[in-house]
């Protein structure tokens, strides 16, 4: 009975956004192409580059080459395989859900476990740094002074939260002596194992890239769509609807908290807070790409809500110093 019940009403749900896309289709419209829009001007710009190289450097040894210079860092402070540093170096240049990416391909590779995974998706929440500078702090709320001290808070939070999960699913204690002879080599022995020629690892690699921004492009036009039906039948103030917005797509929400008549310190920690959790299409976006592995989600959405709470805190109290 129970089951017929949810059949039921997960059908109900669909048929009504169906009605409601028949109805409000101009729009629908509009939210298409805006997504279209935010996907060719900041996402695959931003992640194109960043994910075809990564499939590269993976497949000719910079993971063990970063792993061994990066031993100290995430072997003793964050307790998690030195193999990591990849992913946490790549995620704070090119920015979410890249780390979810960079994770599933080291995953596939064996070079972490599922449990590292898990721990690493955690705090590796990085925003594209040019998006924080430049659409956000210059484009949406013109002051580049309040875009730095954003990056700066969402940045120190998920080192905060390295240390806060050290102790989740910690990794044996190895050598942290860093060799970059050993660097070397163990760059050079990754690279001499691979069988497949460069072409075919370099038209994988385009494949893979091609196919999760097009995954990406999906899934931020249908949220955009989701926000847009909620702002069409439910009444909110301005307030109201772009955290709603922000919740749902990141990018939405951050441009309607720009235009509100509030204080440029209300809309710092507003836009802290949405960038740090992220918003449910950045979620899913997540959700989707490790889709066929066993990592966890909860301590992620766990680790997201620290963020935003602990990154706007941190804007609240360093906004007057901060600022000139």
């Amino acid at each position: 009975m129970f089951q017929k019940i949810i059949s039921t009403s997960i059908m109900t749900i669909l048929l009504s956004i169906a009605f409601f896309i028949l109805t409000e289709s101009k729009a629908v419209m509009e939210a298409v192409l805006f997504s279209f829009q935010i996907w060719k001007n900041n996402i695959f710009p931003s992640l194109f580059p960043f994910f075809l190289l990564s499939e590269l450097l993976i497949q000719y040894g910079f993971v063990e080459f970063l792993g061994e210079l990066l031993k100290p860092l995430m072997n003793q402070v964050f307790r998690i395989s030195n193999h990591a540093a990849f992913i946490f170096v790549m995620s704070i240049i090119s920015g979410f859900p890249s780390n979810a990416k960079y994770t599933k391909a080291l995953l596939d590779e064996h070079k972490i476990n599922e449990k590292e995974a898990t721990k690493i998706l955690t705090f590796t929440h990085f925003s594209n740094p040019l998006f924080i500078l430049g659409t956000v702090s210059v484009t949406f709320l013109g002051n580049k002074e309040v875009g730095l001290l954003i990056l700066f808070c969402h940045y120190i939070t998920n080192l905060i939260l390295g240390l806060l999960f050290r102790n989740y699913y910690p990794s044996p204690k190895t050598d942290c002596r860093i060799s970059l002879k050993n660097a070397i080599n163990n760059m050079t022995l990754e690279r001499k194992k691979r069988e497949l020629s460069f072409p075919t690892i370099f038209t994988n690699a385009l494949n893979h890239t091609i196919q999760t921004l097009l995954f990406i492009l999906g899934v931020t036009t249908t949220f955009l769509i989701i926000t847009t039906l909620v702002n069409q039948h439910i009444s909110l103030s301005a307030l109201h609807q772009s955290i709603l917005n922000g919740f749902f797509e990141m990018t939405q929400g951050l441009k309607y908290i720009s235009l509100l008549n509030i204080p440029l310190k209300m809309k710092g920690v507003l836009t802290v807070m949405i960038l740090s959790f992220g918003g449910l299409s950045v979620h899913m976006q997540l959700i989707g790409i490790l889709s066929k592995t066993k990592i966890k989600y909860f301590p992620y959405l766990t680790a997201r809500v620290l963020h935003a709470t602990i990154a706007s805190i941190l804007f609240f109290f360093l906004f007057e110093a901060w600022m000139p």
